[in-house]
């Protein structure tokens, strides 16, 4: 515990220092992110996805803020242990400089996703849709959960495939640092 709050606090102090340097990946995978992989970075594909309401975005419509992108399904185990974190993460980092978008992937009927929402107590997360999984296949999704991080510029600057805890300290530094950026 020691070390995550070590490793935590100097990710802090770096991602707040007046010439932000670029992000500590090393830091952050030895920190509790151990499958987080820097991305060279590309802009992201313009590819049409879907909310709740059937509007259309893409995700040049957040370019300015950091986005963390997670494709997800409702029958994805690794998903359901996941999203309370990304829940919280929204919850302590979401707001004009930083968004969590969840996009559903494949078949996720919209009464499923409520119901998958409502049972992990998920009340801060976007209700998104790439039903054809057109978006997932420009990102080159093979399973599911995978995470994008997206710099305010619409880069793709680093990705994990599997689970993380969102919420964890190294999560945290690695938004902080982002956004120092």
């Amino acid at each position: 515990m020691l070390r995550f709050l070590a490793l935590y606090t100097s990710l802090a102090l770096a991602a707040n220092a007046a010439a932000a340097a670029s992000v500590d990946w090393q830091a952050a995978r030895d920190a509790g992110l151990p499958k987080l992989i820097e991305s060279e970075q590309a802009p992201v594909p313009e590819i049409e996805f879907s909310d709740a309401e059937g509007s259309t975005h893409k995700l040049s419509d957040w370019r300015g803020q950091v986005v963390l992108l997670n494709f997800w399904a409702t029958w994805c185990a690794p998903c359901r242990d996941e999203m309370p974190s990304l829940d919280a993460l929204q919850r302590e980092k979401g707001g004009e400089r930083f968004q969590v978008l969840t996009v559903a992937s494949g078949r996720n009927p919209p009464a499923a996703i409520d119901r998958f929402f409502a049972e992990e107590g998920i009340t801060e997360l976007p209700t998104l849709t790439d039903p054809k999984m057109a978006l997932a296949r420009a990102f080159g999704v093979m399973a599911m959960p995978v995470t994008i991080l997206i710099d305010a510029e619409g880069n793709e600057v680093a990705r994990m495939t599997g689970d993380a805890d969102w919420a964890s300290p190294a999560a945290l530094a690695l938004i902080d640092q982002m956004l120092a950026e």
